[in-house]
């Protein structure tokens, strides 16, 4: 990269991200190239930019203010790459998706590298995390979220994919023939698998027949934010598993699991696709979302 404008496009990386290894990461260039565009930055306005030393990071007064302008700048720049593709037709460009671990996830990589062979000018990233993006802050152009409360999604438009329950499930051979059970409390001799990996325990929130909520808390046996490996276990009888309805039921109709306290059950939760705009939506995030909706509408049970 050479001139004033490459120079500002790094150093609002620089800012935006409150550090040169960051900014250089994300540009994917050495951290040193990064520093050396800065520096020609500061020598060409004659002012400096950045205080910086091992222990802090300090943007001065007239930084930020280059920094709004670069800012500013490199936005219309992605705007005008945005309509050139848009007028150019032909799917293409950098599409960033953010989906929760577990069956989303797994269902959807299954597909990328078909979608990508058809595809050969779209490039993909797939954020795989729990945590609630921004998709504006996070420049994130696709969310695939599950949760029953969405007033925090009214900036955005939402395409549904459907609504998901957990359930209890277990290898019928872990489940002793005339064993009695008749609260979540009495699954506890069988253990149970749990999708928190980050804790040693974990609360599953389970609505009684009555629609009372109930907190159980368990210290699973084995817990994965993976749902594949999370049927395979309960499948070898390792414990029971508090799974979505849509995903356990090919394996209950098969009769290698079996439902426990089926009127016992999750939260409704919505499943759906969250993304800023229809309008003026580019061809290859169009063709994601589509993408999306094809491969994760199985997961839920409508």
């Amino acid at each position: 990269m050479s001139g004033t404008f490459d120079d500002l496009y790094v150093y609002e990386a620089v800012v935006r991200n409150r550090g040169f290894s960051a900014a250089a990461r994300e540009l994917g260039i050495a951290k040193s190239v990064v520093s050396r565009r800065v520096r020609h930055l500061e020598e060409r306005l004659e002012v400096r930019l950045i205080e910086r030393s091992s222990s802090r990071f300090e943007v001065s007064e007239i930084g930020r203010d280059v920094f709004e302008h670069a800012h500013a700048a490199k936005h219309e720049l992605e705007e005008a790459g945005r309509a050139a593709a848009r007028l150019a037709g032909e799917p293409r460009g950098l599409v960033r998706i953010s989906v929760p671990p577990g069956g989303p996830a797994n269902a959807l990589s299954e597909a990328l590298p078909g979608f990508l062979a058809r595809h050969p000018k779209i490039r993909l990233q797939l954020i795989v995390s729990n945590r609630r993006s921004d998709l504006i802050e996070d420049r994130i152009d696709i969310a695939v979220r599950s949760r029953s409360d969405f007033s925090g999604d009214g900036d955005y438009v939402v395409k549904r994919l459907g609504s998901i329950r957990n359930g209890f499930v277990a290898s019928p051979g872990l489940v002793a023939a005339g064993q009695r059970i008749e609260r979540p409390e009495d699954l506890r001799p069988f253990g149970f698998l749990g999708r928190d990996e980050a804790h040693p325990e974990e609360v599953l929130t389970v609505l009684s027949p009555e629609g009372v909520e109930h907190r159980l808390r368990i210290e699973p046996r084995l817990a994965s934010n993976s749902l594949p490996v999370l049927i395979e276990a309960a499948l070898a009888g390792v414990g029971v598993a508090f799974l979505p309805d849509a995903v356990a039921a090919p394996f209950v109709a098969a009769g290698r699991l079996v439902r426990l306290l089926p009127a016992w059950q999750g939260p409704e939760a919505g499943f759906h696709i969250a993304f800023t705009s229809r309008r003026a939506m580019l061809p290859a995030v169009r063709l994601c979302v589509d993408l999306i909706f094809e491969r994760l509408k199985h997961l839920t049970d409508r």
